[in-house]
């Protein structure tokens, strides 16, 4: 059976919103390939409404020339989790799955043939973790608080153990954190 896992850039203070700010800390080959290996073995993307408005623009027109990451987002079937949107014809190989719905989303995991890649979508990641879909969370780590911005897991949010079941640190100081299904 096919896995959801999702990838998040955060700060020490659990920031993930508009992920410029990892920008001063480059992009070094092994990050690349650790997300490489995350996308490589998807073959489906899910999104949430305001991802997938932000990702569209970003990667709907960028090449492989220009990042070797563009194909995956291109190529790759999105589906985009809205209760709002209508279509998502602005890039291609997406669709509007409704609202979140845990059996639309069990459905999608079941009829994937590989892994169902999540990147940002805060919202979405919760509401997976919630209901127990997510099968693994890839916290990229930067050493840096921001002290403000939107938060992966706000004030609020219940409690919900997970199992580190991976941790890596890269030379620029970033700290790869793989957590899977909660843990007891």
């Amino acid at each position: 059976m096919s896995k959801i896992c999702a990838h998040e850039f955060m700060s020490l203070d659990g920031v993930f919103e508009n992920p410029s700010w990892t920008a001063p800390y480059g992009f070094p080959p092994a990050v690349a390939e650790t997300i490489a290996a995350l996308t490589g073995a998807s073959s489906a993307i899910l999104l949430g409404r305001r991802t997938f408005e932000m990702f569209a623009p970003a990667w709907s027109t960028r090449t492989a020339d220009e990042d070797p990451g563009a194909p995956f987002f291109n190529d790759t079937p999105k589906y985009v989790v809205s209760g709002t949107r209508a279509g998502a014809d602005e890039w291609q190989n997406s669709t509007v799955v409704g609202a979140y719905d845990p059996a639309t989303i069990a459905r999608l995991k079941a009829d994937a043939t590989g892994n169902v890649f999540v990147s940002g979508s805060g919202t979405l990641v919760r509401g997976l973790l919630a209901d127990g879909l997510l099968d693994e969370l890839h916290l990229f780590v930067f050493p840096l608080v921001l002290g403000s911005g939107a938060r992966l897991f706000p004030e609020g949010t219940a409690r919900l153990p997970l199992a580190l079941v991976g941790s890596r640190a890269f030379e620029n100081g970033v700290v790869h954190l793989t957590y899977g299904g909660a843990a007891s």
